[in-house]
């Protein structure tokens, strides 16, 4: 089975947009074992449109397309759509239903230029989208897939979750001659290649077999690094067996770093933590300017935990409202091992939490002092029992420092919470 994916768009053409639709496409077609072979990007013109869908028609059993679905001038894909299928547009009424309750829902009153959205090729199925407007188009003609989504991401996602994964799944069931099952693992506050170096001649132990095929990829990211796991096999069970066993000798190499192998956050990781040992905490941010608060918060349900936060950016905020003493900045300055400790517990005994966890540092890309370099964070961390602070030093990029410093402070209190040893 082949597939191919054809990303529309100006926007994607000229870096406006990144294209995240085309990486989780691929990703699911992969799992289906129905694999692109080809990631296409076309501009918003309607000659060039027909063109690829000619080619992608002949060549491949399963054509995905995303963007152009909106109710503009520019959105032309549908209507490229129709003249390729030669098939006239019909009115959906479920579709034009759902576009009016979303308008009616804001106390908005709906643009003629939106019942276009409910006017839907007659060769087409219908995908529902709840996500958003514009619904999903599938085609299945002479044993083909062809499928039309929105390019917004989330809507593409739901369209592709509920509508065309489960449609190709049971479509082609009988005809994918292999099983395909993928893991990753979300480690943090080591680097792609020490990772490498721990994991050492694991590929050894799961090397290509005659009937199956272990592969160990490496994503690094801001201070992160995904790894993924990707079996293929005969057989379902024999599949989740190489899962299993590959993330067994994995855990045992590396598990201090792994903070999540079900595509979690590190915020939704440690907010499990905490809501299951029933901990609330606060947070008091310099360098991050409440961005570990804002991490912390992005999970629903985190009102059970997150009680407090207070950016004391300045040194005057730090003592006024942290309580740090005027000699600790005096002394050690505001970045220093110090003024953190000084700040957790500040944070904590103030919101009357669990547990206060502070960062202070230089974001950048100025502000170095002497032994003081740009990326240097103090994180400190506060609970009944123990107060201590740790150093980290990231990068000279201002806005990927802030990531990786709230990153790192969430990180230290997991590590913390589950006595693991730094």
């Amino acid at each position: 089975m082949r597939s191919v994916i054809l990303s529309i768009g100006d926007e994607v053409l000229i870096g406006q947009v990144v294209n995240t639709n085309a990486s989780y496409l691929g990703s699911g077609l992969f799992s289906l074992g129905i694999p692109a072979e080809k990631i296409i990007t076309l501009p918003d013109n309607e000659k060039e449109i027909l063109k690829e869908f000619r080619s992608a028609w002949k060549n491949f059993d399963v054509i995905v397309v995303t963007g152009g679905l909106g109710p503009t001038h520019d959105d032309i894909t549908k209507k490229c759509v129709a003249e390729f299928f030669k098939s006239e547009y019909v009115l959906n009424e479920k579709v034009l239903k759902h576009v009016k309750s979303i308008f009616a829902r804001r106390h908005i009153q709906m643009p003629a230029v939106n019942i276009g959205q409910a006017l839907v090729p007659s060769a087409a199925i219908v995908l529902e989208n709840k996500a958003g407007t514009a619904p999903g188009l599938l085609i299945d003609k002479a044993d083909k897939v062809f499928c039309v989504l929105p390019g917004v991401p989330y809507e593409m996602k739901y369209i592709s979750e509920k509508g065309l994964f489960p449609y190709l799944e049971k479509k082609y069931r009988n005809k994918v001659k292999r099983v395909v099952k993928q893991k990753t693992l979300h480690t943090i506050g080591i680097g792609e290649s020490l990772l490498a170096a721990k994991l050492g001649d694991i590929g050894r132990i799961v090397r290509k077999g005659r009937d199956y095929e272990v592969k160990l990829a490496f994503l690094p990211s801001n201070y992160e690094v995904r790894l993924r796991i990707t079996v293929s096999a005969a057989t379902l069970p024999k599949a989740n067996s190489l899962v299993n066993s590959t993330l067994k000798l994995i855990k045992k190499a590396i598990d201090k770093f792994i903070y999540s192998d079900d595509e979690g956050s590190i915020e939704k990781t440690l907010g499990a933590l905490l809501k299951k040992k029933r901990l609330t905490i606060s947070a008091a941010e310099s360098c991050t300017g409440g961005l570990i608060a804002s991490k912390l918060t992005d999970i629903a349900g985190s009102s059970a935990y997150v009680m407090d936060g207070i950016v004391s950016y300045a040194d005057k905020a730090k003592k006024r409202l942290l309580g740090v003493k005027p000699g600790t900045i005096k002394k050690y300055g505001a970045v220093s091992r110090e003024t953190a400790l000084e700040m957790a517990v500040g944070i904590r005994k103030r919101s009357d939490t669990d547990i206060g966890i502070s960062a202070t540092g230089i974001a950048g890309p100025g502000g170095a002092r002497k032994n003081k370099p740009v990326g240097l964070v103090w994180i400190g961390y506060s609970d009944k029992n123990i107060t201590f602070a740790k150093d980290f030093i990231f990068t000279k990029d201002r806005l990927r420092n802030k990531d990786a410093m709230a990153k790192m402070a969430l990180e230290v209190v997991r590590r913390q919470l589950l006595s693991i040893n730094n």
